[in-house]
């Protein structure tokens, strides 16, 4: 595990060093994009999915401030005012019990909705 996540780490860093000078932030700054385009230009970064890539996005602008026109609706759910959903919405204690909670009862559904599709013995 650690020498292969070292290999993602160097995958992403050569990335944004090729294709972004090596300044990260102009991923999200550079010509001023839109929330769709900032979604492109995260999803071709090496290991990042459309799951990851909305998260980051939501990150960048719940708490980094980003003002990437439909920025929010782009993220998806991740971006809604107010969630609890992933570690864009943790910045304390309680916001991370929060989100815990959240996946827990996400799981939970999840687990339910299983079990009712299985067929009966």
């Amino acid at each position: 595990f650690p020498g292969s996540m070292a290999g993602r780490v160097q995958a992403l860093a050569a990335a944004v060093d090729r294709d972004w000078d090596g300044d990260a932030s102009a991923i999200w700054t550079k010509g001023n994009p839109d929330g769709p385009e900032v979604l492109r230009r995260l999803q071709a970064l090496p290991g990042f999915g459309e799951q990851k890539a909305k998260i980051f996005l939501a990150l960048l602008g719940k708490q980094r401030a980003l003002t990437a026109p439909g920025w929010q609706e782009t993220a998806g759910h991740y971006g809604k005012e107010g969630s609890y959903l992933s570690v864009a919405d943790i910045t304390d204690p309680e916001s991370l019990a929060k989100v815990r909670a959240s996946k827990q009862a996400a799981k939970a559904a999840a687990k339910t909705a299983k079990a009712a599709k299985a067929p009966a013995p």
